[in-house]
């Protein structure tokens, strides 16, 4: 049962890679381009034994020189007590670092320089868990014990500390909700369309341009109507 649990599972991983990747090649070649270069699946697939041998059958010291050989031939760094669901996809993966009590959802879509990570010496659950389908942008750092709901999508290079409702999309440094829910009910893991988030800092600069133009033209009307005020009477 065990057995057909984790074939299960690699069977998972195999579709997520070509689901979400429109650079694979199609047919066999692609199977072959999957299982020798993709450090993502790698990495995933490795660590399913490395955390059935930290948490099932709990042996010491092994499972985390495991990781660390996975971590060398991959760049991706799972610490073996990590939670990964169903169908996640790390894309590229270099830099990407999940930590000991991190937990990641079914179909969830990590990108390169992730990092899923605590923010101090705290004792017990110290990093966030990622619920099923979220997609977190490269660089993103998600920090702490907290919570990024079904859905949610972290722009590139954002920095979140608090929890994320379901279907909201984070940007910035520290993270802001600046869209709570998307309105096409699509997985964003599914849609790969985070090249097309907000950026409230534009979105804010833009409308003070606006207020100045508009305050402009409100100074210019004050000042002519009182040159008209001013002016001698033919």
């Amino acid at each position: 049962m065990e057995r057909e649990k984790r074939h299960h599972r690699l069977s998972e991983a195999f579709q997520a890679v070509r689901d979400r990747d429109p650079a694979l090649a199609p047919g066999f070649w692609g199977t072959l381009e999957i299982l020798l270069c993709y450090p993502g699946f790698q990495a995933i697939s490795a660590h399913r034994l490395v955390h059935f041998l930290h948490s099932r059958l709990r042996v010491p010291v092994l499972p985390r020189f495991l990781a660390q050989l996975v971590r060398w031939w991959t760049g991706i760094e799972i610490h073996p007590g990590a939670t990964i669901g169903r169908g996640v996809f790390i894309d590229h993966g270099m830099g990407v670092v999940i930590g000991e009590t991190a937990v990641v959802g079914d179909n969830v879509t990590l990108y390169q320089g992730v990092t899923l990570g605590g923010t101090g010496k705290e004792k017990g659950k110290r990093h966030p868990t990622i619920e099923e389908g979220a997609l977190i942008g490269g660089g993103a750092k998600v920090l702490g014990n907290i919570t990024v709901g079904r859905d949610a999508r972290i722009g590139a290079g954002s920095v979140v500390v608090r929890d994320v409702p379901a279907g909201a999309t984070v940007v910035g440094v520290p993270g802001v909700v600046v869209r709570r829910r998307r309105d096409d009910g699509i997985s964003p893991s599914r849609s790969l369309a985070h090249g097309s988030l907000p950026d409230p800092l534009r979105q804010r600069l833009q409308r003070l341009e606006e207020e100045i133009h508009v305050l402009h033209a409100r100074i210019a009307a004050l000042e002519a109507e009182k040159k008209k005020e001013m002016s001698p009477i033919a």
